[in-house]
């Protein structure tokens, strides 16, 4: 496993905008068309409201970007549960983004399996290439170690070809629309976006390449960086917190 990137904020707040300032210095963000597939969650929400603040706004080349989904819930985009809703509400919905550059996962489809494909698809249309070279993908890790909707046990962590599936997640009773691991590899760099003591042991797993954790197998990518605050870099030993 190639060893990640691992950087630490002092609190949440700070690890906010460490994200921002990682968002806005990655370099397919200064060198044109820029692709990012971004995630739901709790610890995200202060960065979308800050990327779409009067400070950071305008330091951001919206009319570049493309933005994409880690995955999505099944469900409508209104609902309290959609990731799209919350991305919506707290960054779409106020930064100057052109409407067709915002490729929303349909988790209100009655047949998720082929809103997966339909959704391949446009990722592939979009990157123009045999693999979904995104600039980007912001993800998140679960108390369970799942990214994504990449869970233990589920199917979804055998796939090796498809880049977007329905992954079912028995433990959740539900489908989900996930990217999968190809397309996470496919990638030109991951960002693991972690907060909070609750989350320090999980942390340290993935780091540790403990292969029971979904999220292990993502975070092997070379390019792969950890933007923690300090609470969930509390296990880790000294060589990863810099001190």
């Amino acid at each position: 496993m190639t060893k990640p990137t691992v950087v630490v904020a002092p609190d949440e707040a700070a690890l906010a905008r460490l994200a921002a300032d990682y968002v806005l210095h990655v370099p397919g963000q200064r060198e044109g068309t820029f692709r990012v597939a971004l995630s739901g969650g709790r610890t995200p929400r202060s960065l979308y409201e800050l990327l779409a603040s009067d400070g950071y706004r305008s330091a951001v080349r919206w009319t570049d970007w493309h933005v994409f989904f880690a995955d999505e819930r099944a469900v409508p985009a209104d609902h309290p549960d959609s990731n799209f809703g919350m991305l919506d509400e707290l960054l779409l919905s106020r930064a100057p983004l052109p409407p067709d550059r915002v490729h929303r996962m349909r988790g209100e489809a009655e047949d998720l399996a082929s809103a997966a494909e339909d959704y391949e698809r446009e990722l592939a249309g979009s990157c123009s290439a045999r693999t979904p070279s995104l600039d980007l993908v912001l993800l998140g890790i679960g108390d369970d170690g799942h990214t994504a909707s990449l869970f233990s046990g589920t199917e979804g962590l055998r796939e090796e070809e498809r880049w977007v599936i329905a992954n079912y997640v028995p433990k959740l009773g539900a489908h989900r629309l996930t990217l999968t691991y190809p397309a996470l590899a496919a990638s030109r760099r991951v960002a693991f976006l972690v907060a909070g003591e609750g989350k320090a042991e999980v942390v340290r797993r993935v780091l540790a390449g403990d292969g029971e954790l979904p999220a292990t197998k993502a975070a092997a990518h070379p390019r792969a960086t950890f933007l923690l605050d300090r609470g969930a870099a509390s296990a880790l030993g000294a060589e990863w917190r810099g001190v």
